[in-house]
């Protein structure tokens, strides 16, 4: 119930704690002094009062205010309670805080604080020591209002602009992502397709040189039902993919580059400068045309991010042909920006999905890895450079299928 009060009136447990101080000190000021139920109301009052500064700062200090002037009259216009004092200055700074200067409520809340001082200086025995005196600390404590007032706006600007670029990063992201996939949709309709169309043509060309008899019509017939089917199925692959390409479904299919280009690819990246070192170990031997291309296009990208973000002298590239898997190693001298030395390679893994520090080719080579079930790890290395290790499985169902 109280914590639900205190959040009614914005009020936190400082302020709740605040105000309780403000009572017992006053209470306490004037124990066996004359007249004490006054200022001991008053006291209370005040504290009642401050929990109310963050909801209504103009009228809780406009309140004080009369408050101080009422126990001027009850008390005789002898004594000035300290209460009273530190109490202004309180809401002085609330109401500094409240609003800015140059708006209407930032105006009226100056013209309170004026006020404030004005009636503080028709106090008895007063001097110009003591004008000076609270003249600086009512400018400080409404100074520091305004100050921390702007220091509040700026960190709520700052927030809000780091929301807004978390979410511009993670939408990067997500169309990074798509638009990989459906580079990998046109490149797999393009292998599929010319599969297909050729598996049709074998079929036709069996299908005829069984010539005419009919002891072999049910072997035609089957033949026939090959070709038809796969013709429907090139057919439904240009409908359904075909508007990837982002061209007629006319055009011929573009020639997918795979691991039998790997020189070529070197070879252009040395005339950018680099040294490249190529290793491969174990037998070479066929993949299958989705793995092939992958497994060139994660080259590819390793290559062009060590020309687009380090300066390295050499990279060396080690393609090794195991059992069950094919795996590719780039490590390159240069360091790539945005990366800390030493950070882990699970780290940059993390970082890969959303983009990494400089750009998406990491979110595309994952992208393409995880079509094949394989692994992908990236990262600086100790003594400098940075390394990229990729794993296909050879002989996925995915790609038998």
């Amino acid at each position: 119930m109280l914590r639900r009060l205190l959040r009614d009136l914005q009020t936190t447990w400082m302020d709740a704690l605040l105000s309780l101080a403000v009572v017992v000190a006053g209470l306490t000021e004037f124990i066996g002094r004359a007249n004490p139920v006054s200022f001991g109301v008053g006291a209370a009052v005040c504290g009642v009062l401050l929990l109310f500064r963050r909801r209504f700062p103009l009228t809780a200090l406009l309140l004080l205010v009369a408050l101080g002037l009422a126990i001027r009259v009850a008390a005789g216009g002898f004594y000035y309670a300290a209460w009273q004092f530190y109490s202004t200055l309180i809401m002085v700074h609330t109401v500094g805080s409240a609003a800015e200067l140059r708006s209407r409520r930032g105006l009226a809340g100056l013209g309170c604080v004026l006020l404030a001082y004005g009636c503080l200086q028709t106090e008895p025995f007063i001097d110009l020591p003591e004008v000076l005196i609270t003249a600086i600390f009512m400018g400080v404590a409404y100074v520091s209002g305004i100050l921390l007032r702007r220091q509040i706006d700026r960190t709520a600007r700052l927030a809000e602009y780091t929301t807004r670029l978390e979410m511009e990063r993670e939408e990067r992201a997500r169309w990074a992502v798509a638009e990989e996939r459906s580079r990998i949709a046109r490149e797999l309709h393009d292998i599929v397709s010319h599969n297909v169309t050729l598996m049709t043509l074998q079929a036709g060309g069996v299908r005829r040189m069984l010539g005419e008899g009919r002891e072999r019509e049910g072997e035609r017939t089957l033949l026939l039902g090959v070709e038809q089917a796969g013709r429907e199925t090139v057919g439904e692959l240009h409908l359904m993919l075909g508007m990837l390409r982002g061209s007629s479904d006319g055009d011929p299919p573009a020639a997918q580059p795979g691991l039998d280009r790997l020189d070529e690819l070197t070879a252009q990246v040395r005339e950018a400068g680099p040294e490249v070192q190529v290793r491969v170990i174990g037998a070479r031997r066929p993949l299958s045309p989705g793995l092939d291309l992958s497994a060139y296009r994660v080259l590819q990208e390793s290559l062009t991010n060590v020309l687009k973000h380090t300066r390295a002298t050499g990279v060396d590239v080690t393609i090794a042909y195991g059992s069950a898997d094919l795996s590719i190693v780039v490590i390159n001298d240069g360091a790539a920006p945005g990366h800390r030395a030493g950070a882990t390679g699970e780290g940059t893994r993390d970082r890969s999905r959303d983009g990494g520090t400089g750009g998406h080719g990491l979110i595309g080579m994952r992208e393409r890895i995880e079509l094949h079930g394989g692994e992908l790890s990236a990262g600086p290395i100790p003594g400098g450079g940075y390394r990229v290790f990729a794993r296909f499985p050879v002989g996925d169902p995915l790609e038998a299928a």
